[in-house]
């Protein structure tokens, strides 16, 4: 438990002193490590949400993970495959938003780019049936992020509905997000080199 010689003692952040924001980055240290169990708690949050689908929203991270695990994606690839759909609980209208935020400090930019835009490619299989641009996704075309997006959803993401396919459980893929999900590759809040 906190007690207030635990806490900063300013009332507006101008007003904070060193002091103020050692005392918050030994408290943000140790909630910083423990990001990969509150991840592991959201995914567990899509078990057992359908929502019409063949499968569950867990079932289907695990699944598109899983496919590109099995095809030699590398680790931050597949993380990004698992973390993709994270955002829907939240983001009913802007899921690949929030999975962007998630997973930006860990990822290179490209596979950033590839979460943040991956409902706009998903969207060729689908937006038709909706009445809506199945083409979205052509705005991009010409970007080098073009062809890892479209391939991820052809070959990842739209194929993982499956309710036979040998799905891992979610314990299989928690030593990778431990591992990558605790130290950022880069965030506001990390020193620049020079």
């Amino acid at each position: 438990m906190t007690t207030a010689t635990d806490r900063a003692t300013f009332t507006d952040m101008a007003e904070s002193t060193q002091q103020d924001w050692h005392i918050i980055a030994t408290h943000q240290a140790t909630y910083m490590v423990d990001l990969p169990g509150r991840v592991l708690d959201h995914l567990r949050l899509l078990d057992g949400d359908f929502c019409g689908f063949a499968v569950d929203r867990l079932t289907h991270s695990l699944q598109t993970a899983a496919r590109a695990e099995r095809a030699g994606r590398d680790d931050r690839y597949v993380l990004c495959a698992l973390l993709h759909d994270i955002g829907d609980t939240l983001g009913s209208f802007n899921h690949a938003d929030i999975a962007a935020a998630i997973i930006k400090p860990f990822v290179a930019p490209e596979l950033h780019w590839m979460v943040e835009h991956h409902a706009e490619f998903q969207g060729y299989y689908f937006f038709h049936h909706l009445g809506l641009d199945r083409d979205m996704r052509e705005r991009y075309r010409g970007m080098r992020e073009f062809d890892l997006t479209e391939e991820f959803c052809a070959d990842f993401d739209s194929p993982a509905f499956d309710p036979s396919y040998d799905t891992p459980p979610l314990e299989h893929y928690e030593p990778l997000i431990r591992e990558l999900m605790v130290h950022p590759i880069r965030s506001i809040y990390l020193p620049t080199e020079d």
